[in-house]
């Protein structure tokens, strides 16, 4: 991993673990169980994306509308927020905050955001979350969440290459959840 930048128009020196990769791999299902065993420490911080669709099981946001949305970004309420397979998602930024006192902050992101967050923020650790694409169409059809589309045109998004993301750590969620939890879990106690 890279050394954190000491740029002072940065935001640090806290960290920020962002948590990628393409629909299906499990990134929410890693980042909740990672929560749950992170639940004693005050120093580890999992914020709710704020998300203008209605929450699932498979997703622990907060929904508001579009309407809604618009506004909190125009009001700069978000650190970073982007739009994805018709939907608009943001972190928000109370983060930044956090982040300023040294916490370490662990959201799921858009690949598309990692360069506006790396410009942002001094110390962003990118853990790319990954399976082989028959296990991301199982898992995706296993949903059955009308919001997602056609979960083959889903996959085939136009995003940063893996090569570009520079991921810090890479993740193959191929095994019980437990086991890419603790891998998660073990890069935020390295960190």
């Amino acid at each position: 991993m890279s050394p954190p930048d000491k740029s002072p128009d940065k935001i640090g020196p806290g960290r920020l673990v962002v948590v990628v990769g393409p629909s299906g791999a499990g990134k929410d299902t890693l980042i909740a169980l990672a929560r749950a065993r992170c639940s004693d420490d005050p120093n580890i911080v999992f914020p709710r994306r704020i998300v203008t669709r209605t929450p699932t099981a498979d997703e622990d946001h907060d929904s508001v509308s579009d309407a809604d949305f618009d506004a909190c970004a125009q009001a700069g309420g978000f650190a970073a927020w982007w739009q994805a397979h018709g939907l608009k998602y943001g972190i928000p930024a109370e983060i930044n905050d956090a982040v300023r006192s040294g916490k370490t902050i662990v959201c799921n992101v858009s690949r598309t955001a990692i360069a506006q967050l790396r410009e942002r923020y001094a110390n962003c650790r990118v853990v790319l979350v990954t399976a082989p694409a028959d296990v991301l169409l199982t898992r995706l059809a296993q949903r059955h969440r009308a919001s997602d589309g056609d979960p083959a045109q889903r996959l085939r998004r136009d995003v940063p290459a893996e090569c570009e993301l520079r991921a810090d750590v890479v993740i193959e969620n191929v095994g019980m959840p437990g086991q890419g939890a603790a891998a998660l879990l073990d890069i935020l106690r390295r960190l």
